[in-house]
């Protein structure tokens, strides 16, 4: 078994903003595709839309920040589900954070209560 490396840095922007050099690898992490974001201005090296919380989570959640503790352990126990396509994608976010600077983008405005920053404490903490 080949030894792991660690995380470089994880960090979290809205989709909407412009690349800066220190980006790294761009990754958009929602489901949907930003709205009002033409795709020839999007700016990303990947789309992991299977890292994205569920529908029906997305929908409970409705971006209520006193829902967040409760979504965030949802959301968590969906990532940590063996097989399923959102464990295969944080282990995706995994690898390309153990490569450089990784950059998670979203559409969400209330950053710190949105599924990426659950998922960048997931791809630190990860053991994967």
């Amino acid at each position: 078994m080949t030894e792991k490396k660690p995380a470089q840095g994880v960090r979290i922007r809205r989709a909407y903003e412009a690349a800066e050099p220190g980006d790294g690898t761009r990754v958009l992490v929602d489901r949907l595709w930003p709205r009002g974001l033409a795709k020839t201005d999007a700016v990303f090296d990947d789309w992991l839309k299977t890292a994205a919380p569920s529908a029906e989570l997305r929908k409970w959640y409705g971006h209520d920040p006193e829902r967040f503790p409760e979504f965030a352990d949802r959301y968590r126990a969906e990532l940590a589900e063996a097989g399923s396509a959102a464990s295969e994608a944080l282990e995706r976010l995994v690898e390309l954070a153990a490569e450089g600077t990784l950059t998670l983008l979203t559409a969400t405005k209330d950053l710190e209560h949105s599924h990426p920053r659950v998922l960048a404490a997931g791809i630190t903490e990860s053991d994967v």
